[in-house]
């Protein structure tokens, strides 16, 4: 995909896109080519891969979303927050990344395209302790299965706010098996997008935090990983 097709895409699901977001796009693009010479932060590093797979991926799951804050657990290079960020201004978007090596590219390129988003270079489930219920949609992209992300990630969402995972092929399984892991979280599947990238079926889960998240919950990493909910 080439930048003239991605901005035609973004106008086909009424997502403006002006010059001056389009230089920042194109920085963080030559950024994360640069610093992916010296460090592993994607197999994705062709410009006209990252148009598609990377920036419109990051994009269209949020094109018709209304929300003020958005954090994005386990961001890595980026993805989807700081797409976000630099096409929907208004949304104070927060990366929650940690790996330190990776919090310096984040703090790059935050320098170098005069960007709005927040860095916090810690896990998640230490950053939760402290910022419970605090996002109007928390959203993660390639970090693990759902079984794992739900309890990662909807502490932090806000009652009636959105946790929104973005998944590949093998979405529905996971889906399927984190029935009752959404249960325990008093979380529930609201809807669901998909898009065709690159040939590939891309699928966007919208689930809708209906309570507060008790209190037990996050569990440490070691745990979670060890026995998910409900596996």
């Amino acid at each position: 995909m080439k930048k003239e097709d991605f901005l035609q895409c973004c106008q086909k699901h009424d997502i403006d896109i002006n010059e001056h977001q389009m230089q920042q796009l194109e920085t963080y693009m030559h950024l994360l080519q640069e610093w992916n010479q010296k460090m592993n932060l994607t197999s994705i590093d062709q410009e006209e891969e990252i148009w598609e797979k990377h920036f419109l991926d990051s994009i269209l799951p949020f094109s018709d979303m209304s929300m003020n804050t958005l954090c994005d657990i386990g961001t890595g290079a980026g993805f989807p927050g700081i797409p976000v960020s630099i096409v929907f201004p208004n949304v104070q978007v927060t990366l929650v990344e940690p790996l330190s090596k990776r919090c310096r590219f984040l703090q790059v390129v935050k320098e170098q395209t005069n960007g709005s988003f927040e860095i916090i270079n810690e896990r998640a489930e230490d950053y939760g302790k402290t910022h419970r219920e605090c996002y109007d949609v928390v959203t993660s992209r390639a970090v693990a299965r759902l079984t794992i992300l739900l309890e990662l990630c909807i502490p932090f969402v806000k009652e009636k706010g959105f946790f929104v995972a973005l998944k590949g092929k093998n979405g529905y399984k996971e889906l399927d098996d984190a029935k009752e892991a959404l249960h325990i979280l008093k979380t529930e599947m609201d809807h669901e997008k998909s898009f065709l990238i690159d040939g590939a079926k891309h699928v966007s889960f919208y689930f809708k935090k209906k309570e507060k998240t008790p209190r037990k919950y996050p569990r440490v990493y070691g745990q979670i990983k060890k026995k998910p909910l409900g596996e």
